[in-house]
């Protein structure tokens, strides 16, 4: 690609009052009013003095700066330009919006934390974001999947309250989240917390579960099993009980402690099976895998040592693989009188009617899915935390998931497979980032669209869906 014209003969103006430029962000906010989003916050919202007057729309402010990327309190200058003042009420100053974070207490992060359920339920329930039904086909019982894990927001210089040193040896702030997946639907987040850098994984990862395991009983109702996927980091009995108490299965790597290498030591060998895995070749004359990893599973008890009533009774599921160390030596020529593996174990409480041993290996394994949203987060509206004070920051993380979610469940509405399931980055190009301009004719408003954009019929199907919603669940 080339200029027509040469910049000699090129002259720029930056005039025109009725342009926009993102022109995607008219259906994403109707659907978020459509889902309460406003009045969900001037409902539970209560920050005191003036910074805190008209928080509904202050939130979908900040809400709708960060689905357009903005990724700092500057970046919601955005949402003044052009003609979007003729198209949304209130478009407020980032000065405005910063001094209304900086109000924050510890109280109103978690009464936006309130505000993110709801609105999360609200709008799973007027887009397929986590599938058009929630009944249960009796059978085949599918478990919805939740995985809860933490991720280090990195952050420089020494102004940022409760930033430190944790354990990736990087200065940053702790966040941990938990999202929500079925076998047909992209992750979305049920619950986030912000916590200091230095802070461990495991610290109030109990009341995180169980408020997740809550929230995934509103949304895809009692009857639907739930399994909390985690690492080792949240292998203890505050993380695994919360989530039993709620009624969820556990799917939890285990510590190599004594007693998981004895039960390790007791499994037969002739009960180990092969795996796909990597470099692994399926016979299909035999109908296995010819595969040097290998799965095998031994009833177990978690948390023997406690007492009674907090020993959890399932099953300890391990995969084995040859040992690097000792393949370089075979490499070398230098035999070892036995074969030598490496262990990663894992405990589940799942039914092995629904799991048997390989599925619920390959489903463990999946767990590494939630990592995929770090990294999409932190593209996004947390490529930094905009403030030096905690709370502000702390909010910042709520609104940067209610973005989150807002954009995945905008993606589902337009029918398109390769949009659903795409990052945010994708969404936002494709349907957020579209140029438009803005005219008026008998009291209608006409948004002037790129002719021939490559996504036209994805936007015009969001944009049907949202204008005229029907009353039932949309599918």
């Amino acid at each position: 690609m080339r200029l027509f014209h040469t910049l000699g003969r090129t002259s720029v103006a930056f005039d025109d009052p009725n342009l926009v430029s993102a022109g995607g962000l008219v259906p994403v906010m109707a659907l978020a009013d459509r889902a309460g989003l406003r009045d969900l916050a001037d409902e539970h919202l209560t920050v005191p003095t003036d910074k805190g007057a008209n928080a509904g729309l202050k939130i979908a402010s900040l809400v709708a700066g960060m689905v357009a990327g903005a990724d700092s309190i500057d970046d919601m200058a955005l949402l003044r330009h052009g003609g979007m003042s003729r198209l949304f009420l209130k478009t407020y100053a980032p000065s405005t919006l910063g001094s209304f974070l900086r109000s924050f207490s510890f109280g109103h992060v978690r009464q936006l934390d309130a505000v993110a359920s709801r609105f999360l339920i609200a709008i799973a329930g007027l887009t397929p974001l986590l599938g058009a039904s929630t009944t249960v086909d009796s059978d085949k019982v599918e478990y919805a999947l939740l995985d809860v894990d933490d991720t280090i927001i990195e952050v420089h210089g020494y102004a940022k309250q409760g930033a430190g040193f944790g354990y990736t040896k990087v200065r940053g702030l702790n966040a941990l989240l938990a999202t929500l997946a079925t076998p047909t639907t992209a992750p979305v987040i049920v619950a986030q917390r912000l916590r200091k850098g230095s802070a461990g994984s495991p610290r109030g990862a109990k009341r995180l579960v169980g408020d997740t395991v809550w929230t995934t009983r509103r949304i895809l109702g009692k009857a639907r099993p739930v399994l909390v996927r985690m690492d080792s980091a949240f292998y203890g009995r505050g993380p695994v009980h919360a989530a039993l108490k709620g009624g969820a299965a556990v799917s939890v790597t285990a510590r190599m402690d004594p007693a998981v290498k004895k039960a390790i030591a007791s499994i037969d060998d002739h009960t180990w099976t092969a795996i796909e895995y990597t470099d692994a070749i399926f016979d299909k004359e035999t109908g296995t895998w010819i595969s040097r990893a290998e799965v095998a599973e031994v009833p177990f008890t978690a948390f023997a040592s406690a007492k009674k009533a907090e020993r959890v009774p399932g099953r300890l599921i391990v995969r084995r693989i040859p040992d690097f160390h000792a393949e370089r030596h075979k490499a070398a020529g230098q035999d070892t009188l036995f074969d030598t593996w490496r262990f990663h174990a894992f405990f589940t409480t799942t039914d092995p009617a629904v799991l048997d041993t390989i599925a619920a290996d390959k489903t463990h394994r999946h767990h590494a899915v939630i990592e995929q949203v770090h990294a999409d987060l932190k593209h996004s509206a947390l490529a930094h935390l905009p403030s030096g004070i905690f709370n502000a920051n702390a909010a910042w993380l709520v609104l940067a998931v209610i973005a989150f979610n807002l954009t995945r469940a905008a993606a589902t509405l337009t029918a398109a497979p390769d949009i659903a399931k795409a990052t945010t980055a994708t969404v936002r190009r494709k349907l957020i980032h579209v140029p438009a301009r803005v005219a008026s004719s008998s009291r209608r408003i006409t948004l002037h669209l790129p002719h021939a954009w490559p996504w036209h019929d994805a936007w015009t199907r969001l944009f049907d869906r949202v204008a005229d919603p029907p009353a039932t669940v949309l599918s």
